[in-house]
């Protein structure tokens, strides 16, 4: 959520984020929550779930992460 990860593209990433959850009926069941540093900005934006970490996401990879974290639910 910090100024370096938006200007990465994260706005637009967040966006796919809540679509996804919106379009698959996860919004009850997924908590979304944005931190403004996991303390290595140069690797951001970061995507943590549960205790897993997902480095440098984007537009183009984000879809594929979602899936193979919250495909089965």
């Amino acid at each position: 959520m910090g100024s370096s990860c938006f200007s990465r593209g994260n706005r637009y990433t967040l966006q796919l984020i809540q679509k996804y959850l919106k379009d698959h009926q996860l919004e009850r069941d997924v908590v979304l929550k944005g931190s403004h540093c996991f303390g290595d900005c140069s690797r951001g934006p970061i995507l943590k779930v549960d205790a897993r970490i997902y480095e440098e996401v984007n537009r183009d990879n984000i879809i594929e992460i979602l899936e193979k974290e919250l495909g089965d639910l």
